[in-house]
């Protein structure tokens, strides 16, 4: 009788441990999808506070998915020994830490401070992404796993939708002109003075990272599913001769890259006057009718806020994509929507450079809309047939994510060389190799035992 009533003490605390977690767990997503896309206002301003060119502006991306890929298969081995909730907490804090580091980066007004605060902020969540993701599809009935995880995705959507629309408001309210003086101390000092505007959002996103971080301390004795034996080591010849698989690779390589280097560019080049230009005329000036209508009238926007505030368009239509291909998928084989997708994107990218005006812009903001599907499709994919080596190929997947830091660094340098239209060609390119995958998966099904 006492063990009964033990059993039932302890799926009652289970089940109040999950009712307590879930709505936390789930806010998890929403941060780090926010934070991510909040790097695409940054980088503009960045660009003119320092006056960069846009290869070394794209350093920011470097930086940031550099220390993502570094320290991801480490923060399993902290997972393996530390548990879900502690690591969770961790992140957290590593997160809050890099976000403070804005400050002593902004006082100095020193490019690389920036940067380095960037990487610590990515370390940390890379601890929330390899806890965050299996903790919440175990909390609760494995039948339903999939639809917690799916509903958890659609807050990192919306933290995508609305970073670049609170960081055009906040970071880029100076506009992104480089600051000006009659002498060099001059100079450092007005650029310190804009460096202040890049602070504040960061302080803030620190004090609520802290709290949340406090939250899963305070519950880190709360009953939690243990977790899995970690392999370090994905690297293995047998794994690596997989045709399949390492095509998955170079294709999510490519798409990570490709994503964040138009999303990244995105602020300058819908700036530019060629396309929409400020807020004087054309679709500038109604889109910044629009937001004072939206906020009464109480503050007047720039172009650059604008230009940042419609990068919100092209990750919300990735977030509406991923409804409507999860629809398709389940009709359609998935190689061949990758493949559509993906040359719909190229086509795109490719339209966008080489019109101007309202065509361009919808053109580009367009790929965000065909970019949906491609990550989690291109991942199954290459899963698919891995049997037992399974968890060494998605660790693989998961370090192709280093695109982020390569491919936005390329399209930079040829922003530099020919101009921002012409550089979309460097995506257009790498949707081509992914539509290549699609058909190749197509080509060479996994035989079914």
């Amino acid at each position: 009788m006492k063990l009964l009533q033990k059993a039932h003490s302890a799926i009652a605390a289970e089940g109040r441990a999950q009712a307590v977690m879930l709505p936390l767990v789930i806010f998890l997503f929403f941060a780090w999808g926010f934070t991510t896309s909040l790097n695409d206002p940054l980088i503009a301003k960045l660009k003119g506070l320092f006056s960069l060119t846009y290869a070394e502006a794209m350093l920011t991306q470097s930086a940031f998915f550099l220390g993502y890929c570094i320290f991801s298969i480490p923060s399993g081995l902290v997972l393996a020994k530390f548990g879900y909730i502690r690591t969770i907490a961790l992140g957290l804090a590593v997160m809050a830490f890099g976000c403070l580091l804005f400050a002593p980066a902004a006082m100095t007004g020193l490019y690389p401070s920036f940067l380095g605060a960037l990487f610590i902020v990515a370390a940390g969540m890379a601890l929330l992404q390899v806890a965050a993701n299996p903790y919440i599809a175990a909390l609760g009935t494995a039948k339903n796993a999939s639809s917690r995880l799916t509903f958890a995705q659609s807050f990192n959507s919306l933290g995508t939708f609305f970073g670049p629309l609170v960081g055009a408001l906040f970071l880029l309210q100076g506009g992104v002109a480089a600051p000006t003086g009659a002498n060099e101390v001059a100079l450092k000092a007005a650029r310190i003075t804009e460096a202040t505007l890049v602070m504040g959002p960061f302080l803030t996103i620190s004090a609520v990272l802290l709290v949340v971080a406090w939250a899963f301390w305070l519950l880190r004795r709360a009953p939690s599913p243990p977790t899995d034996a970690v392999d370090l080591n994905p690297f293995s010849l047998r794994v690596l001769r997989r045709r399949r698989l390492m095509f998955g690779v170079a294709a999510i390589f490519l798409y990570v890259g490709a994503e964040v280097a138009i999303g990244s560019g995105l602020t300058n080049y819908l700036m530019q006057p060629s396309v929409i230009g400020d807020r004087s005329v054309g679709i500038g000036q109604q889109v910044s009718a629009l937001f004072e209508q939206l906020f009464h009238h109480h503050w007047s926007f720039n172009g650059a806020q604008i230009a940042g505030a419609m990068v919100s368009l092209y990750w919300g239509l990735a977030m509406v994509g991923r409804f409507i291909g999860s629809a398709v998928l389940s009709l359609v084989k998935p190689g061949k929507v990758l493949m559509f997708n993906a040359l719909v994107a190229m086509a795109l990218a490719i339209a966008s450079s080489q019109t101007t005006g309202l065509t361009a812009a919808v053109a580009v903001l367009l790929i965000g809309l065909a970019n949906s599907i491609m990550f989690p499709t291109i991942f199954t994919l290459a899963l698919e047939g891995m049997g037992a080596d399974t968890s060494k190929g998605s660790s693989l997947l998961c370090t192709a994510i280093v695109g982020g830091s390569v491919i936005p660094y390329v399209y930079g340098w040829a922003a530099d060389l020919q101009g921002l239209a012409l550089a979309l060609l460097i995506p257009a390119a790498c949707y081509l190799v992914i539509a290549g995958y699609g058909l190749f998966t197509l080509r060479k099904p996994v035989r079914q035992p």
